[in-house]
C-alpha cells in the first residue's frame, strides 16, 4: 500500500448478510439469503454516538473526503434523545451502516458491535465530535504498511492536547500510570482513535465494558500478544458542540478516572490466554 493513498485494494470476500432488521440505513448490505456474494470495502470506520446531532454528519462526510469511497462508515447509535439515528438515517447513503441500539449503552460495547458488523480488511474507530481529525487516516492507514495497529496519538512527539488544562493534566496522569504498570512505551494508551488490520481480531477481542479505559486494555493485550503498535501524533481539540460523556460534571469526571486506575491494575494482573 502506497504511503501516498489511504486507497487498499482488497479482493471479495464472502460474508454472512445482516438481516434488514440489524442495518436500518446503507440497503445495499442488506441481502435476502443466507449468505451473498459482496465486495468488502477497504476500510471499515466505526462512529459510537450519544446525542452527537450536532457534529455526526460531518465527521461522516470529513471520513468519506479523506478516505475515498472504498470505506463503510458504521454508526452504532445508543438511542439519542437528540435523534443523532435520524439524520444518519436520512443519508440513505449504501456506504453508511446505521446500528440504533435500544435500551443498550456503553462505548466499548457500542465499538464491538460495530467491529463485530464491519466488513473491511483495515477497522478503525474514533470519537463522532469531531475532536479526532479524520483528516489523520490517510497517514494512520499507511503506517500499517509496517506494523499492525495505528493509534492517533496526543503525546507522541509532534501532537497536542488542547482541552482544559484540569482534563489534559489527569489524562497525562492516567497515561503516565499505564505506562509505569503496563509497560510497552505507548504514549496515548486511552486514545481511542485507532486503525488496525483485521487480523488483529484472530488474537485480541475488545473486551466491551466500560468507558475509554477499554482501550487500554485492548492495546497492553495487543502488546503481549506480540503485536506491533505505532503511533501517529495529531493535535486534540475539545468539542465545538454537545457535552463531553466523560466529564459533564466533577462527580462523573472524577468517577470515570477511578475507572481508569482500576482497570490499568486489573489489565496488568488479568491472565492472557
Amino acid at each position: 500500500m502506497s504511503r501516498d493513498s489511504a486507497t487498499i485494494e482488497l479482493p471479495p470476500v464472502r460474508v454472512a448478510a445482516r438481516s434488514p432488521a440489524q442495518t436500518q440505513v446503507g440497503t445495499k448490505h442488506a441481502v435476502d439469503g443466507p449468505v451473498a456474494e459482496r465486495v468488502s470495502p477497504a476500510l471499515s470506520i466505526i462512529l459510537a454516538t450519544y446525542n452527537e446531532r450536532d457534529n455526526i454528519l460531518d465527521t461522516i462526510r470529513s471520513v468519506f473526503e479523506h478516505v475515498g469511497d472504498d470505506v463503510e462508515v458504521i454508526v452504532v447509535d445508543d438511542d439519542s434523545p437528540d435523534e443523532t439515528w435520524k439524520l444518519v438515517q436520512a443519508l440513505e447513503d449504501p456506504r453508511v451502516v446505521l446500528i440504533r441500539r435500544v435500551a443498550t449503552r456503553g462505548l466499548a460495547s457500542a465499538f464491538n458491535r460495530g467491529i463485530i458488523e464491519s466488513r473491511g480488511r483495515v477497522v478503525g474507530w474514533m470519537d463522532a465530535d469531531m475532536c479526532m481529525p479524520p483528516a489523520l487516516l490517510p497517514e494512520m492507514i499507511a503506517a500499517l504498511d509496517s506494523c499492525d495497529i495505528c493509534i492517533g496519538s496526543r503525546y507522541a512527539p509532534g501532537g497536542a492536547d488542547d482541552r482544559t488544562r484540569l482534563r489534559v493534566r489527569c489524562s497525562r496522569m492516567i497515561n503516565g500510570l499505564a505506562r509505569v504498570v503496563l509497560g510497552g512505551g505507548i504514549r496515548d494508551y486511552d486514545s481511542g482513535f485507532v486503525v488496525l488490520r483485521r487480523s488483529v481480531f484472530d488474537k485480541v477481542s475488545v473486551i466491551p465494558t466500560g468507558y475509554g479505559a477499554y482501550f487500554m486494555e485492548f492495546l497492553y493485550t495487543c502488546r503481549r500478544k506480540g503485536l506491533c503498535i505505532s503511533e501517529v501524533p495529531y493535535r486534540f481539540t475539545d468539542r465545538r458542540h454537545g457535552q463531553s460523556k466523560s466529564a459533564p460534571n466533577v462527580f462523573k469526571f472524577a468517577w470515570t478516572g477511578c475507572g481508569y486506575v482500576t482497570r490499568i491494575l486489573t489489565a496488568r494482573l488479568r491472565r492472557i490466554d
